[in-house]
């Protein structure tokens, strides 16, 4: 375990391969599950200021969800999340030509139409954070629907904390991000 600022990182952040492989997975994130997409209380406020921007970008599946979901619901637990179709893939995900699924809200982001890229649970897969009162805890979320990632990943020789570098400075700040892998480095 790495302990950095108030963060506990697992070990397997650093040891672990992982560079997604859309054409063997399909996007399966964006629809296995019983929920969608985790979603940080500020958050919620952007996703309704966006919508309109998105909405030209999504299914009409997805619009409807929306419509009679709202842009995010609260399930039992208290915890917020991205409605479902059917309770089935996110009501922002689209398909693409290849029958991969992907994030309107990412692909609005893309087009200059938005500032936010996505919610910052979808940007950080395979990384979950459990945030406690006095840290976070960054584990890897291990699922069988990524095993051509780690194994696209292996043969790149990319480990996780690089794959997502870009969403752990979104997170945390560049400066948390270069002292991780300068303590990553140090431990080889």
């Amino acid at each position: 375990m790495i302990v950095l600022d108030k963060t506990c990182i697992s070990d397997d952040i650093a040891d672990q391969f992982f560079v997604c492989d859309l054409d063997k997975c399909k996007g399966a994130c964006c629809v296995e599950g019983d929920l969608g997409a985790p979603l940080e209380e500020e958050e919620l406020a952007i996703l309704e200021q966006i919508y309109e921007d998105v909405k030209p970008y999504l299914s009409a599946k997805g619009r409807k969800a929306i419509e009679e979901q709202g842009v995010y619901i609260k399930d039992f637990e208290g915890d917020y999340s991205t409605p479902t179709i059917n309770h089935k893939e996110c009501a922002f995900a689209i398909y693409d030509k290849k029958g991969i699924l992907k994030c309107g809200i990412e692909q609005a982001y893309l087009d200059g139409k938005i500032s936010y890229k996505k919610p910052i649970s979808c940007h950080l897969y395979p990384i979950r954070i459990t945030k406690y009162e006095d840290y976070h805890a960054i584990n890897y979320h291990r699922w069988d629907i990524c095993n051509a990632a780690c194994k696209h990943g292996r043969k790149l020789g990319v480990p996780l904390y690089k794959f997502l570098k870009e969403p752990l400075i979104r997170q945390y700040g560049e400066s948390w991000y270069n002292e991780l892998v300068r303590l990553i480095e140090n431990k080889e």
